[in-house]
C-alpha cells in the first residue's frame, strides 16, 4: 500500500474527503505525519521478515574499518559471514578490539571477528573487523533494516520517513493504518462513536495478528532453550 493509499484510508475512516496528494492540505499533511509515526511504531515492534536484507562489503588490504552503506544506524545485525573464506564471523567487544589493536601487534589475514564502531559522516553504522584483511574478502552482513520502503521503481531505498505519494511500506500495512487512525483520533478528540482507546485496541489486535503470522517464518527465533 502506498503512502497516499494509507493517508486516504485514514481520511475515509475519519469521515474526511480523500486527497490526490498527501501534501494537498494541511490536514492531509497531518495525517501523513501520523502515518509515519505509526510506521515507526510498527517497525520497532517486531523483527519483520520484510525488513531483512544483506549489506555486502568488499574489503581492501590493510583497511579494518568499514561503513554499512545505507544502514543509517537503524539496523539489527543477525549475523556476519566471510563469504570468501566461508565462515561465520564472531562478535567481539570494543574492549577486545582496543586491547588487540592498542596493546598488541594486530595480525592480518582472513577476517574472523567484528565489532561496531560508531557512525560515519552520513550516519551509517561502522564496523571494525579482525584480522586486518590481507586481500579482498566479501563480507555479508545480514540485518534487519528499520526504515525500509520501496520507491516507485521498486528498488529498495532507505529514508527514515515516507515522503513521495508512491512510496510503499514493506511491513504489514494494516497495523500501520489502524495505529495512524488511533493517533489521529486521540489528537482530534472526537470520532463519532469510537473512542481513541478503542482504536488503539483495534490497532494492537492487527499488530499481534501480523506478528503471529510473521513469526511462523522464523520459529527458531521464538523458541527458548535451556542451556
Amino acid at each position: 500500500m502506498t503512502y497516499l493509499d494509507l493517508v486516504n484510508n485514514v481520511l475515509r475512516r475519519m469521515r474526511e474527503d480523500e486527497v490526490t496528494s498527501v501534501s494537498e492540505s494541511s490536514y492531509s499533511k497531518l495525517v501523513g505525519d501520523f502515518v509515519n509515526d505509526a510506521k515507526q511504531f510498527v517497525e520497532s515492534a517486531w523483527d519483520w521478515s520484510a525488513l531483512r536484507t544483506t549489506i555486502t562489503i568488499t574489503t581492501t588490504p590493510g583497511v579494518f574499518n568499514y561503513s554499512l552503506l545505507g544502514s543509517q544506524n537503524k539496523i539489527n545485525v543477525l549475523d556476519v559471514i566471510n563469504d570468501t573464506s566461508n565462515n561465520f564471523m564472531d562478535y567481539k567487544s570494543s574492549s577486545w578490539f582496543n586491547n588487540t589493536f592498542l596493546n598488541q601487534t594486530p595480525g592480518s589475514g582472513s577476517p574472523q571477528s567484528y565489532t561496531f564502531n560508531g557512525v560515519n559522516d552520513d550516519g551509517d553504522t561502522q564496523i571494525d573487523i579482525y584480522p586486518i584483511p590481507d586481500a579482498a574478502y566479501d563480507i555479508r552482513v545480514n540485518v534487519i533494516h528499520r526504515g525500509t520502503i520501496y520507491g516507485e521503481n521498486q528498488q529498495v531505498i532507505r529514508p527514515e520517513i515516507l515522503s513521495a505519494d508512491s512510496d510503499k511500506v514493506v511491513i504489514p500495512h494494516m497495523p500501520v493504518l489502524h495505529m495512524a487512525i488511533a493517533l489521529l483520533a486521540r489528537e482530534r478528540g472526537e470520532t463519532g462513536g469510537t473512542s481513541a482507546a478503542e482504536y488503539f485496541g483495534i490497532a494492537d489486535k492487527y499488530m499481534s495478528d501480523a506478528i503471529a503470522f510473521d513469526a511462523q517464518k522464523h520459529p527458531d527465533e521464538i523458541t527458548w532453550y535451556v542451556s
